[in-house]
């Protein structure tokens, strides 16, 4: 890479990270997820979530927009792009979540959503109970799950895209895979 695109993409993600602090502030700032939202923004450009190590996340059967299909008005989840590193630590740190999730906008992805994702049996040989951040504890999906991972602990956060199902809600109702 040279580096006028190494600056424009650091350029890119400082610029986001400011507008998400903004927005943050604008709407009463404080949130126990606005440091979260000023961490991540840089994502909105998916060349940085790239760059950074994440990378599309598809299921067993090779879809990577992830619906709901059986119900379609519970919406979807989009467009996953996980860190494996990250989702095999046995850790959850708020700042560095393990997946970014992006919601299909015609020909284009825009950055929806943050997940946290922690291997089982990592996090139970360590805790005495499920995960929980801001206050949510995290959801519990079993092996032999559409991703062919051993069972883990998930939980979404809806930072860059409204659900109306609510925050912290596994599917949202806007986001739809075509």
């Amino acid at each position: 890479m040279t580096r006028t695109p190494r600056i424009a993409i650091l350029a890119s993600a400082a610029f986001f990270a400011a507008l998400a602090a903004a927005i943050a502030m604008a709407a009463g700032g404080g949130s126990h997820t606005s440091d979260v939202t000023g961490a991540t923004a840089q994502f909105y450009n998916l060349s940085v979530a790239k760059h950074a190590g994440y990378g599309l996340l598809k299921d067993k059967q090779g879809i990577a927009c992830i619906a709901m299909d059986s119900m379609p008005n519970m919406g979807a989840m989009g467009v996953h792009y996980a860190k494996p590193p990250l989702v095999g630590d046995g850790k959850i740190d708020p700042q560095t979540p393990e997946a970014l999730v992006y919601a299909p906008a015609g020909k284009k992805l825009q950055l929806a959503a943050v997940e946290y994702v922690v291997i089982k049996a990592a996090w139970d040989a360590k805790h005495s109970t499920a995960p929980a951040l801001f206050g949510h504890r995290f959801n519990s999906t079993p092996a032999g799950n559409r991703f062919g991972l051993p069972a883990y602990y998930s939980l979404h956060v809806w930072l860059f895209k409204h659900n109306p199902a609510g925050e912290f809600s596994m599917w949202n109702p806007e986001v739809h895979c075509k």
